[in-house]
C-alpha cells in the first residue's frame, strides 16, 4: 500500500516511473517534430535511461521531469531534449 502511494506521489511530480524499455518509444514521440532526430534520439534515451522519465509532447513541459529538466551541460543548457 505505501509503495503505491510512493509511486502515484512520484508520478504526480513527473519523477521517473517509466521503465528502460519504455524509453524508446516515449523518446520517438518526443523527437518526432525535429529535424535533428539522431542527437535526439541519443540525449532523450540517454535522460530517459537516467531519469526514467520523458516530458509529454514534442517539445518543452520539462517541469514535468525534474530530474530530466535539471541535468545540465558544463555550459548550463539543458542536456535533455
Amino acid at each position: 500500500y505505501i509503495e503505491s502511494e510512493a509511486f502515484l506521489l512520484q508520478a504526480s511530480r513527473g519523477g521517473g516511473r517509466l521503465h528502460p524499455q519504455d524509453c524508446r518509444p516515449k523518446c520517438n514521440y518526443r523527437c518526432s517534430a525535429t529535424s535533428h532526430k539522431k542527437p535526439c534520439m541519443f540525449f532523450c534515451v540517454k535522460c530517459c535511461s537516467k531519469c526514467l522519465c520523458v516530458p509529454s509532447g514534442t517539445y518543452g513541459n520539462k517541469q514535468n521531469c525534474p530530474c530530466y529538466n535539471n541535468w545540465k551541460t558544463k555550459e548550463g543548457r539543458s542536456k535533455c531534449p
